[in-house]
This record gives C-alpha cells, structure tokens and sequence, in this order.
C-alpha cells in the first residue's frame, strides 16, 4: 500500500500543477493536521509579475509560492486535499490582474487567491470582499489592515507604513547629535505612495524632522538630480520604498556626488539581487527585513532545503524573495488546514483567523490573524551590507 501511495503521490505531480501539504508548524490554538482520506482539490489562484516593472523582485518571489505548493503536495495534502496553483504573470498592469481574477472567479473557482502589487490589490479589495476570496498579496500597503473595508484581504509581514513607524523610531533612538533629519525617497505609484504620510505624521509624533521627499522612478537609471536636491537639505538618513532596480541607481548615483547620508531601504529594497547591480555602491545600507535570508541558519530552512535537494538545487541558489513567497504560501496553507470547510473562500477565512503566534521557524515574524485583525504582525529586523552581505543586526521590533 505505501508503494501505491508514493505512485500515486509521484503520478499527480508529474501530471499536473497539483500541489499538496506537508505537516509544516503548529498553530497556538490547534494543531496542523497532515494527510488524511482523499477528498479532492483545492484551487488557488496566484496573480505573479514576471515581466512587469517589479518583476526584479516578483520573479523569485513567485518561484518561492510555486515551491512551497509543490512541496507541500508531495507530502500527501492538507487533510486529504491537494492544492492546484493556477497563477499567470499580469505584468503589474492592474487591468490584466482584474480580468485574471475574474477569470479565477468564474471559470477556474478559487477558493483563495495569492496576489501581488499595491494598485491591483486595493482596486479589488472590494470585489474580494463581495466573492469572499482570502486573498493574500505581497502588498504590505496599510489600508488593507482595514478590516471593514477590506474583511478578505491578510497581511503577512508588517505593512510599509509599520515597516516606515519602525525604521523612524530606530533612528530616533540611535541617533545622536539632536534632531534627526530624514528624506523620503518613493516611486510615483501606489506601492511607493503608501507609507509616506503616515511616515510623516509619525516623524512628527516622535521628533524626528523630514526635511526632503524625491520622487525616483521604479525603472530609473538615473537619480543625480533628485539626489542633488536632496543634498541641499543634507539629511542624515533617507528612507528608499522602491525595489531592486530603482534602488541600485540611488546608491551608485550617491555614491558618485559623494553624499554620506545614511540610506535606508523598506523591505522591497531589501535582497541579494540589490547587491550584483548596486555593487560596492551598497555597502552600508541599510534594509528592513521582513523575512529570513537562506544562508541564516534557522529551523524554517529544513523544509526548503529538502525540497530543493529533489530539484538538485541548493538554498545558495536561492534568495530572499524565493523565502519570502516560500513563507507566504506556507501561511496560506497553514490556515486550509485549521479551515473546516477548506474549499469555500469563508471556510478558509475562518481557519485563517485561528492562527495564533503561528511559528515559522525564523523565516518571518510569528503572525496571528483573528475576526477583527487581518495584519499577521508589525514586527521587522533591520540588515546592513558589510562585505558585500545583508548581516542582520536586530532581533525583532516593532514601533
């Protein structure tokens, strides 16, 4: 029988996108159950940007949500379900994320949908509500903790406006010399948008000055003159909501005028991919993490090492933003399995509000969702690059 079951197990995988559940951590309240009699398939729909302007970071991102499924599959599924990821690349363009979500909706019927950018997710944060679909995206964006406006959406790492509350109160606590004068430094979208006023109101709160704001593209290749601007106001920090790429630019164009503020960057900054193209021009930033780098020696790590060694790959080949959608599917999953009915977006709903303190083996902050608060945790550490390497120096905080 166990022969036929390891088959079986290996037939669906080969056959198909099915992915399924290992027996992963255990919830506060009750504890995750693995297994059990085949009951069928749960589809998930998964929103990736591949190709579009944040596709640096969305990339392996979306490779770390594909594995965690499929690792998760091959180990017999969640209470006798398999999991079927049905994710295309939208491109960051928000009317390619409606028409696949409602294709998820009508033709595919998922129960629960892992998305992406900021702007894609807040225009459909009403249409999730309305259909009941959990939806889980890589936008930390604080108006998705808002649970009446948006009862479906979940945060899994602290929002960019915590991440922005924390950084702050970092500073003001480290700072010496008076007072802190800080720069702000954001794309024109939503996603680089969304944590700048409460950044200010807090700032304010707390006695730290913001004395600049400059607008730097996602796709720029060149910052020299926002960064003169800058410069007028001498800052001793700046705080950079951008990714890899626009990220990069800022620190080799500071690098060459010669400014010696302190940058640092939210968790979208944060990553081995800043490093090759950022090169010398990154040491000593600094970048908010939200979740574990592979090379950290962690209990989380074991389950991503073992799926790797069936792909003849090793965590060296991985990054930071694999781990991040690595982790992000595994809440998902971790909720399916404490879900009494897994196949509806409101059964799943429900047993994503029982996790409590849920640990993650060191791969991100523990998260708690309940009825009344979708934001899983405000808790970041902080790395600097010394050497050509993210060195986490905290242990988790929050404001």
């Amino acid at each position: 029988m166990k022969k036929k079951g390891a088959l079986l197990a290996t037939l669906l995988l080969g056959a198909s996108m099915l992915f399924g559940c290992s027996g992963g951590d255990k919830t506060a309240t009750e504890p995750a159950k693995e297994g059990g009699k085949e009951q069928g398939t749960i589809k998930i729909g998964a929103l990736f940007d591949i190709t579009g302007a944040t596709g640096d970071v969305g990339t392996p991102y979306a490779e770390g949500e594909k594995a965690y499924i499929e690792y998760i599959n091959s180990k017999g599924g969640v209470n006798g379900y398999k999991i079927e990821l049905i994710g295309q690349d939208y491109a960051y363009k928000i009317p390619e994320a409606q028409k696949l979500y409602q294709k998820y909706k009508a033709s595919d019927k998922v129960s629960a949908i892992l998305g992406w950018g900021t702007a894609d997710t807040e225009a459909l944060r009403q249409q999730v509500a309305a259909d009941k679909i959990p939806f889980f995206s890589a936008s930390y964006s604080e108006n998705l903790k808002n649970i009446k406006e948006s009862p479906y959406n979940f945060l899994t790492a602290a929002s960019y406006s915590d991440q922005a509350r924390s950084v702050l109160r970092w500073i003001k606590e480290n700072h010496t010399g008076g007072t802190p004068k800080v720069a702000l430094i954001y794309n024109d979208t939503a996603f680089g948008k969304s944590p700048i006023q409460d950044a200010k109101d807090f700032a304010k709160e707390i006695g730290v000055e913001i004395v600049d704001e400059q607008i730097v593209d996602l796709k720029a290749l060149d910052a020299t003159s926002q960064l003169l601007n800058m410069k007028k106001k001498a800052p001793d920090y700046a705080i950079i909501q951008q990714t890899w790429g626009a990220t990069a630019t800022i620190l080799k164009d500071a690098k060459k005028l010669g400014i010696d503020t302190q940058f640092i960057g939210l968790n979208w900054t944060t990553g081995e991919g800043l490093l090759p193209i950022a090169g010398d021009a990154a040491e000593g930033f600094i970048g908010v993490v939200t979740h574990a780098f592979p090379y950290e020696d962690l209990p989380g790590m074991a389950e991503v090492k073992e799926y790797l060694a069936t792909k003849g790959e090793k965590l060296e080949d991985k990054n930071q933003k694999f781990i991040q959608g690595w982790v992000t599917a595994k809440i998902l999953v971790e909720g399916i399995k404490q879900a009494d009915d897994p196949t509806t977006g409101e059964g799943i709903r429900q047993g994503l509000e029982k996790l409590k303190d849920l640990d993650l083996g060191g791969l991100a902050a523990p998260v708690t969702f309940t009825a009344d608060n979708h934001a899983g945790t405000n808790q970041i550490r902080l790395a600097k690059v010394e050497n050509g390497q993210f060195k986490v120096f905290t242990d988790y905080f929050g404001y």
